[in-house]
């Protein structure tokens, strides 16, 4: 088997089948295997996979294991030389998998790769990215990204490249990610500790300490639609994802930067709720009151985002 596909899936039922059909229809010229492990979903997912899908490999969990937990779940399943993680909100264009495959038996350095990532209307969306340093995180939330023309503040998100050529990066998103099996021999499985947001960076970190790189590559093109599972979640997707980001710096950079960045993600989620508030106060509308709630929300709730414990309880 020379790749093993696995996809993650919590009560996404349309954007899981177009996302497989995609997966077929643009099938590699190599042995491959679909895995679908499935997080205890409350829709038809499962009733459609079995239906449409006969040859896939379907996991069923009792219960939401988070994002990390169930790609080790399918991992273990797998057999392939390769494995790519692939989201249930993406649509796989071309001959994207078997260039994926291509370029990794060419390029020994690597020990991952993503591909050049689509939004919705076609443009590029930004799927690489550097560590999120509290220097980085500090240049994102003030703002300072947005100034186009200064590559400093754009490095976090690498606004600055057009993904034209292939290089070493430092994290690659987990919508597609394709990692050498041995790569995870050698560095181990996702952190469960990372129930949803944050195990691909952790991963990518980990993956560069032991002397192998992270690789993008325009070899292709994927459409990644976003937010398929996390739609529902409302202010508690903030939470996590700035738990997520926490807990980043609890394990590689220690307490102390860990509450500064929680600090000043506290500080962004406040001055976005007053502002919101005060546009609310001047001109209601449905936009600003739905904006404003939101950041309340989050704010309300902000102390949970500190990880207590594996997973989160949100």
């Amino acid at each position: 088997m020379k790749l093993s596909i696995i996809i993650i899936n919590w009560n996404t039922e349309d954007l899981l089948k177009d996302c497989l059909t995609s997966v077929y229809e643009n099938a590699p010229l190599y042995p491959f295997e679909v895995i679908v492990v499935d997080n205890a979903s409350e829709d038809d997912s499962t009733k459609m996979v079995k239906r449409d899908f006969p040859s896939v490999f379907l996991i069923e969990n009792k219960k939401n294991l988070g994002f990390a937990a169930a790609n080790n779940v399918g991992i273990g399943a797998s057999s392939g030389d390769y494995i790519l993680l692939l989201n249930s909100d993406t649509i796989v264009h071309g001959a994207v998998l078997t260039a994926s495959l291509n370029y990794m038996d060419n390029t020994s350095s690597a020990g991952a790769l993503g591909c050049k990532v689509l939004n919705e209307d076609g443009s590029l969306q930004h799927s690489t990215s550097q560590f999120p340093s509290f220097l980085n995180l500090s240049i994102q939330t003030l703002g300072l990204d947005r100034i186009n023309g200064v590559k400093f503040f754009q490095r976090y998100r690498m606004q600055y490249s057009e993904r034209k050529t292939a290089q070493a990066v430092e994290t690659i998103s987990g919508c597609y990610l394709l990692a050498r099996r041995e790569s995870f021999e050698t560095i181990g499985l996702l952190d469960e500790d990372f129930f949803f947001f944050g195990e691909e960076t952790d991963w990518c970190k980990r993956l560069r300490s032991s002397d192998q790189e992270v690789h993008f590559a325009p070899i292709g093109t994927i459409t990644h639609l976003g937010g398929g599972s996390s739609k529902s979640l409302n202010h508690r997707r903030d939470l996590m994802l700035t738990q997520a980001t926490v807990r980043l710096h609890l394990k590689h950079s220690g307490w102390f930067t860990a509450l500064f960045v929680f600090l000043l993600l506290w500080g962004f989620n406040l001055s976005r709720a007053v502002y919101w508030a005060f546009s609310n106060s001047i001109k209601p509308r449905n936009r600003t009151n739905k904006r404003m709630r939101h950041f309340i929300g989050v704010c309300r709730n902000f102390v949970k985002a500190w990880p207590k414990e594996k997973g989160v309880s949100l």
